[in-house]
């Protein structure tokens, strides 16, 4: 198993890690509108919809605009960092219809065909059982819903074997940057 500093198949990256990911982000986020990937997806006004490795936030702001203030965010992570920097985050960007839970991965805190639109992006890299995330992502989409899932930092064909493998997602359209997947 390969491991970096900042993850790869090992689920959690170490607090220093996230930390350092977090500095990055955050100027990132400053010098590059990274949220307008979501324009792409579909989402609309009442949805619910999830972020599925939020990390510090970065695509949750226009996710809140997208979905107005009648539709919510679910902004999902493993680390601890991450649900905390998002809570903060929401305060001061008056988010109020972002709600950040902590999950192990394997069990997700959020009730069944929750969520219209899923999008898991820059994580997939990270995960240890991508079966078990997929089929958790599967039992909290709506019947109609999606996932966009995006490669992470490993080839596009290695996730797309994962995606295919895990017998609950079809991909239906492979846009350079992520991959479509209906329930």
């Amino acid at each position: 198993m390969k491991i970096s500093p900042f993850g790869t198949n090992m689920d959690r990256m170490p607090r220093l890690a996230f930390r350092m990911m977090k500095l990055m982000f955050d100027i990132r986020d400053r010098l590059v509108s990274v949220g307008s990937l979501l324009d792409r997806f579909g989402i609309e006004r009442g949805q619910t919809v999830v972020d599925y490795g939020c990390g510090t936030g970065s695509y949750l702001n226009q996710a809140s605009k997208l979905v107005r203030p009648e539709g919510r965010v679910l902004a999902l992570d493993v680390h601890e960092l991450a649900v905390e920097a998002v809570k903060k985050r929401s305060v001061r960007e008056g988010w109020t219809n972002v709600i950040a839970l902590l999950t192990d991965g394997r069990k997700i805190p959020v009730p069944d065909e929750t969520a219209d639109i899923i999008y898991a992006l820059d994580m997939f890299h990270m995960v240890a059982d991508p079966e078990a995330v997929l089929g958790e992502l599967n039992r909290i989409c709506k019947k109609e819903g999606f996932l966009f899932i995006d490669n992470g930092h490993q080839s596009r064909q290695k996730a797309r074997t994962k995606i295919i493998s895990s017998g609950l997602w079809d991909i239906i359209e492979e846009p350079k940057r992520y991959h479509c997947c209906p329930k």
